[in-house]
Order: structure tokens, then sequence, then C-alpha cells
């Protein structure tokens, strides 16, 4: 897979938009960040997910999910090494971070605005 395939794979996926993030390619769903190509030029996109979802690929297919090294990596921030994930691979894990967002928008959205009286 290449970046190209990821971001025709994320743009598929409904209510996606592409936007720079530090001049880069990200994507989001509801306004909020998903996935990117931050690290395209060493071959990754990378996924945001939940630190069980991250250790599940990882565990599952190590030579192509690794967690972003540092701080990010321990919030769930996940490579996924292009060259080596295969179409299903790679709209599986964008399809999971896709929805993780969706998710957790919805729970924000249902959350009263502080200050509100009603």
């Amino acid at each position: 897979m290449t970046a190209a395939d990821f971001r025709r794979l994320a743009l598929s996926l409904d209510g996606v938009e592409e936007y720079s993030h530090a001049g880069l390619p990200a994507f989001r769903v509801g306004g909020r960040k998903f996935a990117s190509l931050a690290s395209q030029a060493q071959g990754y996109g990378n996924l945001m997910l939940t630190l069980e979802q991250q250790a599940a690929l990882v565990e599952e297919a190590p030579k192509v999910f690794l967690p972003i090294p540092g701080g990010w990596g321990k919030m769930g921030h996940t490579h996924i090494r292009l060259a080596a994930a295969n179409k299903d691979v790679l709209s599986g894990a964008l399809r999971t971070a896709w929805k993780l967002r969706v998710d957790m928008n919805a729970k924000t959205s249902r959350k009263k605005p502080r200050g509100v009286v009603q």
C-alpha cells in the first residue's frame, strides 16, 4: 500500500475530510482527527487508537503495526507500515480508527456545555 492508497481509503469513509496538520495530510470526522500521513516520508501512516486496539494490532501483525515512539505511542497513536500492509489490513485499521473517533464524538456531543443551565 502507499500514501495515495491510505488517502483514498480514509476519504472513502463516511464524513471524512482531509486537512493540513502542520503542513501534512490528516483526516478527520466530525472535526476531530483520527489518522494522518505525517510520517509518510518514513513509509508510515498514523492511526489514533486506544491502547487496547494498538496492542491487539501490534500483537497480531508486528511487521505492519508499531506504536509511534515516545509519548504519542503511549496514548495509542500507531504507525502502520504502508508497504507491509495489504488493502484489507489498511482499510480495516482505518475503519477502526474512524469508528473510535465517531464513537468518541458521539459521547462528547451528549455532554452539556459548561455554564448552561436548563
